[in-house]
Parts: C-alpha cells; sequence; structure tokens
C-alpha cells in the first residue's frame, strides 16, 4: 500500500513523509478517524514508507523487496492485530491471519461488519483478548528480521478492554526499533492508560469532492451520480461503496414499492413483499436498511424547508417529494426509528422473514393509522 492508493488525506500524508524525512518517527501513534476515511490503509502506507529499501521523496518505490512483500502483507516484520471472534480461548489475530489479508486487500477501507461478515461470525462478540496480548509481547520482544523497523498495526484497540493494560509495559519501552500503530474510529473507548501513550494522529472524513472524484475515476460512475453518493455517504468511503451496490440492486425501486404498499396496506403485497427481501441475504438485507434509513432523511430535509440541500436522482427526488406530503417529522422519525432497529437486530442474526413482516406492520401503523409503536422485540434465530 503506497500514499498514492490512498484517496485524498494530503495533509495527514504530509505529516507522516516530514516525520519520516526529519527522522522524527514516534514509537507509538494513534491514527484517530473515522470509518471510511482511510486510517488504515494510512497506517500500512506509513510503514511501508519506513521499511521501502529505495525510499522516493514523496512515497515508497513500491518495486522493492520490502515493498513487494507489504503489498501482500506478507513482510515478516509487519504483523497485525484486530478484534476477532475467538471460538477458543487461546485463539489469536494469527489465527485469522488468512481471513484478514483476504479482506484488507479486498477492501482497505473495510468496517467490522464486513470484517464479521469474512468471518461468518454470527452473533459472537469481537474483542482483543489477554492470549492476543501475549502474542504481542511475545513477537515483539524479538528484533526485526529484514527491515529496520518492527511494526504492529492494531485496528480497532477499542475492543482491547482491560486487558490491554498488559500491553503497556511494551507499549512504553518497546524493544529498540518498533513502532506501534493503533488505528482506531473512537477515542472514547480506548484505555487512557493507552491513550497517553500515545501520539495522537487525527485523520478527517474525506471530502464529498475525494469521494465524487475517485467514483468518476476508479468506478466510472457518471459525475451527477457520483455526487449524489458522495453527499449521501457522508464522508465515508465504506458506505459509498456501499451505496454503489444498491444502485445495482435496484434498491429504490424496491423500498418506493414497500411504503407504497405498506401506507395503502395491501397485506397480500406485503407478504410477498418479506417473501422477497427475506432471501436477499444479510448484507443486501443491510445495504437495503441503510438506503432507506438515508432516503427517509432526505424527506425531512424536504419537510424542514430544506429542499435544497437535497441530492437526488430524478426518479428518487419525485417520489420523496410526493411521499413526504403524506409524512410529518414524528412520522419520518419513527419511520427512520424502525428501520435503525431493524438494521440493528438484523446485524445479530435475527430471523429476516419475521423481521421484516414485524417492520411492515409498524409502518401501517405509521403511515396509515397514524399510530407511532413502541420498542419491539424481534425473534433471533
Amino acid at each position: 500500500m503506497q500514499f498514492s492508493d490512498i484517496i485524498g488525506q494530503e495533509e495527514v500524508k504530509q505529516h507522516l513523509i516530514q516525520t519520516v524525512l526529519e527522522n522524527r518517527v514516534s514509537h507509538a501513534q494513534l491514527f484517530l478517524g473515522p470509518e471510511g476515511s482511510g486510517s488504515l490503509p494510512l497506517a500500512l502506507a506509513y510503514a511501508q514508507f519506513i521499511s521501502c529499501q529505495n525510499r522516493q521523496p514523496l512515497d515508497s518505490c513500491g518495486e522493492c523487496s520490502s515493498c513487494r512483500k507489504y503489498n501482500k502483507l506478507i513482510h515478516p516484520d509487519l504483523h497485525f492485530s484486530y478484534p476477532f471472534f475467538a471460538k477458543h480461548k487461546d485463539d489469536t489475530a494469527l489465527t485469522f491471519l488468512t481471513e484478514w489479508r483476504e479482506a484488507f486487500l479486498a477492501n482497505p477501507y473495510l468496517n467490522l461488519d464486513e470484517w464479521r461478515n469474512q468471518l461468518d461470525a454470527a452473533n459472537k462478540q469481537a474483542n482483543i483478548n489477554i492470549a492476543e496480548c501475549h502474542h504481542i509481547i511475545q513477537k515483539l520482544s524479538l528484533k526485526p528480521f529484514e527491515a529496520e523497523y518492527k511494526v504492529l498495526i492494531m485496528w480497532l484497540p477499542e475492543y482491547l478492554d482491560k486487558v490491554g493494560n498488559t500491553l503497556l509495559k511494551i507499549i512504553e519501552e518497546p524493544a529498540q526499533k518498533t513502532l506501534f500503530l493503533l488505528v482506531s474510529q473512537n477515542q472514547d473507548h480506548i484505555l487512557n492508560t493507552i491513550l497517553s501513550r500515545t501520539q495522537l494522529v487525527k485523520i478527517p472524513r474525506l471530502s464529498n469532492d475525494e469521494i465524487k472524484n475517485y467514483l468518476v475515476q476508479s468506478k466510472s460512475i457518471l459525475e451527477t451520480k457520483a455526487s449524489q453518493i458522495a453527499y449521501l455517504s457522508e464522508g465515508n468511503l465504506h458506505a459509498a461503496l456501499s451505496f454503489l451496490k444498491e444502485e445495482e440492486n435496484d434498491n429504490f425501486q424496491f423500498f418506493s414499492e414497500w411504503m407504497r404498499m405498506s401506507f395503502a396496506d395491501q397485506g397480500i403485497k406485503i407478504v410477498d413483499f418479506v417473501d422477497i427481501a427475506a432471501k436477499l441475504g444479510r448484507e443486501n438485507q443491510k445495504n437495503f436498511l441503510r438506503y432507506g434509513i438515508n432516503l427517509i432523511r432526505e424527506s425531512v430535509m424536504i419537510l424542514s424547508g430544506a429542499s435544497n440541500l437535497v441530492h437526488l436522482s430524478n426518479a428518487e427526488l419525485e417520489f420523496i417529494t410526493k411521499f413526504s406530503k403524506q409524512l410529518n417529522l414524528a412520522k419520518a422519525e419513527a419511520l427512520i426509528n424502525e428501520l435503525e432497529k431493524a438494521h440493528y437486530h438484523l446485524e445479530r442474526n435475527a430471523n429476516p422473514k419475521i423481521l421484516f413482516l414485524d417492520v411492515s406492520l409498524q409502518f401501517v401503523k405509521i403511515l396509515k393509522f397514524n399510530t407511532l409503536p413502541s420498542g419491539t422485540q424481534y425473534i433471533l434465530t
């Protein structure tokens, strides 16, 4: 992974390059950025730049032996730690290294849900356990094998919990030429004892233009559609790529029909819809629900008198403008709440047929009978 492979973040790249060129590499750094901002690929590009055997002024060479191994994530002095879904108490990140390499190389901007699906983890809880901490201490106590630095990239240290205190000594007083790069999305969930021992590197959200240009140049998306996706993704490249999949799946047609049949209380059509939705597959179902949440949020903009801020295609805009006439802010909020709850329970392995039927009935109450539902429990499989 080279800096040139990473979308935007030019100021951060320049800062990281300067620390290397000026020999100011801090041994423990926290790359803090929101999901989809590129903090994980930035950490890898930084490590590759440090280890490159033919370093260029603005990037690693990408061709030396070190760079080739980094590109495949197989360099002997590059180590990864990440949350995983342990089946045994002795499992460590190394147990899932093959899956990690596949997931990262497929999408360096992956999120925890995508990683969960890569491992087929069902409803298990992610964490970085004590066995992993002991394994980190063991492998970082050794000298670098090939490169000048031995590097550990830890993705989502929020999942360390209290066992992270085991790592305090090696973070504060590591072996010579050892580099810790922690990649986090939520600073508040990291142990304060670890935070105080790291140098912070803040990574901002991507701008709409950066995401739009990427979609146009790399995905051959029309500029108008790319602008809409960039706006809806709110600086999250992972979300933008998910919206692309939604476009392929024609979620607009499916969701608009769902709203129409719910408003008209068409029971037979709703049952048919539930049967189809239940067979979409979990990731498609989650993307469909996220699409619906964003579409209803656009209706809130219209209801609030901010139509000029709505960025939708002509068909979507026509639908949501008409649909908004049947809503008020309370109804729109209730619809969004139901979709968010459904997404939450779907992530936790809810039965999709029961879930979509229940949400449909809640929609009928909201749209047809003006009833705002209370909390609902879904049946888990």
